[in-house]
């Protein structure tokens, strides 16, 4: 085994104090939508085929091919909706981002808060803004960040004909709505498991907007009974909407979080979904209206899930004793983890391209290491966990 020397650097040197992780319309890093929000080339760019496809809709006179999940009448358990409108939404993710904000500092317990920085995009204010919050230095949270991005503006060509070329069928000058909230929890300890979590919309004037989001985790060691928590708590609001939700949406997330140059997924997954529209109730298999109200629902049930399908597994692990060889292998998993959101995560590499850095670096743990031919001992925790990474499991 390679002894553990290496490159261990601070954020202040090598990644930018405040940053960000990517996509709206596709990707999934850590701060998803809030980058994609802020660079030309990523909302026509990214997408991800998480769910079943089909023609559905008429965008522009066209047709398209849209995501949804198909569930007999029967199978529909899915609770009233609430009435969408794209102001509530704004709402809903800006009031979400505050009480998560206070809610984490409270459990973080050091007397640290987040910080507040609002941006505007561009001159005018119409065009949209950002709320960026960041925690660093806590006790239980190293690094913290919890995101909103809003934007409101017009197709250029170039983004009308890319998107037109996936199928959507939008034309140049269409207005655009977009909305975000994201989060990334890098924790102190190594047995706390780092959390990415997000939600997002995105709407063109004549076309049925789309919703993307998910949570998952990324453990340093690997606790069973963490990952069965995390798993069944996403599962049980999954399965409030559709029979079929859960399977599709983790088998999503473990294909997107996934290193191909260390045959290695990032984590122990969660749900990850995107360009979801409706839950078809088609028993009689004749395609029903979009029901947006009922996606929102789904949506809101996901993010405000958030906090509580993380926090107590942190504070259960929190207090674990730990030496300085479990600090190190956490420094090389976050390498991993950084590893990611710069080679692959679509986001993040269309994002560096001309994008607000401190967005789309926000993300990035605060300190990483890499160290040469780092092979864990045969049978220790360190090997348990690339077990686990380098072929998923079942969790429920």
């Amino acid at each position: 085994m390679a002894t553990m020397v290496g490159i261990t650097s601070h954020t202040s040197s090598l990644l930018a104090p405040n940053a960000c992780n990517n996509s709206l319309v596709s990707s999934s890093g850590t701060l998803p939508a809030f980058c994609t929000l802020h660079h030309p080339r990523l909302l026509p760019a990214l997408r991800i085929a998480s769910l079943p496809r089909h023609h559905f809709a008429s965008c522009g006179g066209s047709v398209v091919t849209r995501a949804s999940l198909r569930m007999s009448a029967v199978e529909s358990a899915a609770p009233p909706a609430a009435a969408f409108t794209q102001e509530g939404f704004e709402a809903f993710l800006v009031n979400l981002q505050s009480s998560i904000c206070d809610e984490a500092a409270a459990a973080d317990g050091s007397g640290k808060v987040f910080g507040f920085d609002k941006w505007q995009r561009g001159e005018d204010a119409s065009n949209g803004y950002g709320i960026t919050r960041v925690l660093e230095g806590g006790d239980l949270l190293e690094k913290a960040a919890a995101n909103v991005s809003i934007v409101r503006g017009h197709l250029s060509e170039a983004r009308a004909k890319a998107m037109s070329a996936r199928g959507r069928g939008v034309d140049a000058g269409a207005s655009y709505f977009a909305g975000a909230l994201s989060l990334v929890f890098h924790p102190c300890s190594p047995y706390v498991p780092t959390f990415r979590s997000d939600i997002r919309y995105f709407a063109v004037e004549g076309c049925q907007g789309w919703f993307g989001g998910g949570a998952d985790l990324t453990p340093c060691y690997l606790f069973e009974e963490d990952a069965r928590r995390f798993h069944t708590f996403y599962k049980s609001i999954c399965d409030k909407y559709s029979s079929n939700l859960y399977e599709q949406s983790k088998a999503a997330c473990d294909a997107y979080f996934y290193i191909p140059a260390r045959k290695e997924h990032r984590g122990t997954g969660g749900i990850f979904f995107d360009d979801l529209e409706s839950f078809q109730k088609n028993g009689d298999h004749i395609e029903k209206e979009p029901v947006t109200d009922a996606v929102f629902s789904f949506v809101k049930d996901v993010a405000e899930g958030f906090m509580p399908s993380y926090l107590p597994i942190a504070n259960l692990r929190r207090t674990l004793a730990y030496g300085e060889a479990e600090r190190q292998w956490q420094l090389l998993r976050r390498g991993r983890y950084l590893e990611f959101n710069l080679l692959y995560d679509r986001g993040v590499k269309f994002g560096l391209d001309g994008g607000r850095i401190e967005s789309i670096m926000v993300s990035a743990p605060p300190l990483v290491a890499w160290k040469y031919d780092i092979v864990p001992e045969a049978g220790s925790r360190e090997a348990e966990l690339l077990k686990i990474l380098q072929k998923p499991r079942s969790w429920t």
